[in-house]
């Protein structure tokens, strides 16, 4: 679509991909902590390009945040549920088999409510869920591909270098956004220059980072790795 916009010879702003990796580490406080990525990665059933797709968190305290989900409302996937959700959620061109690098998203659950993944799932959950929740690896689908579901995978790290570098990979080098959330500064400093990306949200929901609950004002970026502009071609005059 955006090939296309680029191509129509008009002047055209158009959104980049993005696949946003979140980082945990052992000095946040996990109760705020899920109660922002239930914020953001809810937010519109998670359509936003900034919202948070996948989280890295240390080890020691991956089951402390994925307790406080539960508790904030999240509703944990057990290793059944999240096979029968990945295969309505991927599928793959014809002739390609499992594992190839070019999974296409079922557009029939983008956007879609938690409930209705839930049901995809095989289970069934309050109508009032907002965010569906799995501890998964770090080659997992959900991981890897840009989803747009209210549904974000849980991978654990053994430490706050082996995340950042989890978290690079996930981003694909799209330079786009990258959230922590940290007390520590020397881990945040180190993420920001590690991933480099347009947007880098330190302990808050994705939409802080267009100002929505965050510091500063709502702000759109032009012509960067969130928007790419296409300068109009040159016509003879009439």
């Amino acid at each position: 679509m955006v090939k296309a916009a680029m191509q129509i010879g008009k002047r055209a702003i158009c959104a980049g991909p993005g696949n946003p990796p979140v980082l945990v580490d052992d000095t946040a406080c996990m109760k705020r902590v899920a109660q922002r990525l239930i914020q953001g990665a809810a937010y519109d059933n998670n359509l936003l390009c900034i919202g948070e797709k996948e989280v890295f968190v240390l080890d020691n305290v991956a089951q402390e945040l994925m307790s406080e989900l539960e508790k904030a409302g999240a509703v944990r996937l057990n290793g059944n549920q999240l096979d029968r959700l990945t295969k309505e959620a991927f599928s793959f061109k014809e002739g390609h088999g499992a594992g190839c690098p070019e999974p296409v998203v079922n557009k029939a659950l983008i956007g879609k409510d938690a409930p209705v993944l839930a049901k995809a799932a095989g289970v069934d959950v309050a109508a009032k869920t907002e965010l569906l929740f799995a501890e998964t690896n770090a080659d997992h689908l959900f991981v890897k591909e840009e989803q747009m579901m209210p549904f974000i995978p849980i991978v654990r790290v053994k430490s706050v270098e082996e995340g950042i570098e989890a978290a690079r990979v996930a981003e694909r080098n799209y330079k786009h956004t990258s959230i922590i959330h940290s007390h520590d500064v020397e881990h945040m400093t180190a993420m920001a220059r590690a991933l480099d990306t347009t947007l880098f949200i330190k302990n808050g929901p994705c939409m802080a980072g267009l100002g929505l609950g965050g510091e500063g004002y709502l702000s759109y970026s032009v012509a960067t790795p969130l928007a790419k502009v296409s300068p109009t071609r040159a016509r003879s005059p009439a």
